[in-house]
């Protein structure tokens, strides 16, 4: 495989890539700035655009029927904004929904939609608000109408989402990074997720691995590619054996989430972050090539 980075302000804290089919473009975050970015394939450049009155920005979703428009978690709200992709404003059209004043200690962080086109967002405490790895504040919910459903709690950093389609849409993979594991769930009809089991453990030997489980996608076949915060690599790992088949090397040690896109669906684009004053090219937007595989179009919310 094949390691570039590419035309891209270096991200505080890049995340949630997310591969556009219809605009050939790869939307996606920087959480700390905050910004929502598109880096434009064919243009080979990145335009960003701030959003008032957000502090953080988590994730952004694509919504079906309503082009140039985005869900994003900003702080600890859902909100749907609009962008042209080219200007440097973002606009906020309404709160979809917002967990209030006793979840003001959080933030948002990652969010995916699933092969249904329902929104799953999780939250973490605020940075500020001491050691992340050491408590248990957030939480993972589904959008359903306005409200945020809340699927499980005592939760770290709330983070990598993927589904195991098009084998089993009803299957679905998560990661609290502090749980040095990927978790599988079931699906049952209404959204809610059930039947938690330890798909990967992270640990080696049963010791910390000196990093842990970020953002995640899957590939075609279902296997996981699996970021990896403080260990300059994505993981794939394999569906069937549970085993780690590849480890992609990158440049930057804080590698933060990853997803297929290109014309082909056959590119893998990861997100990084600078995050403590790291050296270039942490930061950066990477994309890797000649993997052989293929990913699986990103859905979009139905609103």
């Amino acid at each position: 495989y094949q390691v570039e980075q590419l035309p891209a302000p270096r991200s505080r804290l890049g995340e949630g890539p997310v591969w556009d089919i219809e605009s050939k473009s790869l939307y996606y975050v920087d959480i700390s700035t905050p910004a929502v970015l598109r880096y434009d394939y064919a243009a080979k450049r990145t335009f960003s655009a701030s959003l008032e009155g957000a502090s953080s920005i988590s994730f952004i979703a694509l919504v079906a029927g309503q082009p140039d428009h985005f869900v994003v978690g900003d702080d600890n709200r859902v909100s749907l904004i609009s962008w042209n992709g080219r200007s440097e404003t973002a606009n906020r059209v309404r709160t979809l929904a917002d967990l209030g004043d006793s979840q003001r200690h959080v933030r948002f962080n990652d969010g995916k939609v699933d092969p249904t086109g329902r929104l799953y967002a999780g939250t973490m405490q605020l940075e500020s608000l001491g050691d992340l790895l050491a408590q248990k504040e957030g939480q993972l919910f589904r959008y359903d109408n306005g409200t945020m459903v809340v699927q499980k709690q005592n939760i770290s950093i709330s983070n990598g989402l993927t589904w195991d389609e098009p084998h089993n849409p009803r299957r679905m993979y998560y990661i609290d990074s502090a749980a040095l594991d990927v978790k599988a769930f079931d699906v049952a009809d209404n959204g809610d997720l059930k039947n938690e089991t330890v798909f990967y453990d992270l640990r080696t030997n049963g010791s910390h691995p000196g990093y842990v489980g970020d953002g995640m996608t899957s590939d075609a076949d279902g296997n996981l590619y699996v970021a990896t915060w403080g260990g300059s690599k994505v993981m794939k790992i394999d569906k069937g054996s549970q085993k780690v088949v590849l480890e992609i090397k990158l440049p930057a040690e804080q590698i933060t989430s990853v997803a297929f896109g290109g014309p082909q669906l056959d590119e893998l684009f990861v997100t990084s972050s600078l995050n403590g004053d790291k050296p270039a090219p942490a930061g950066a937007l990477f994309r890797v090539t000649g993997l052989g595989v293929k990913g699986k179009p990103m859905h979009k919310m139905i609103l």
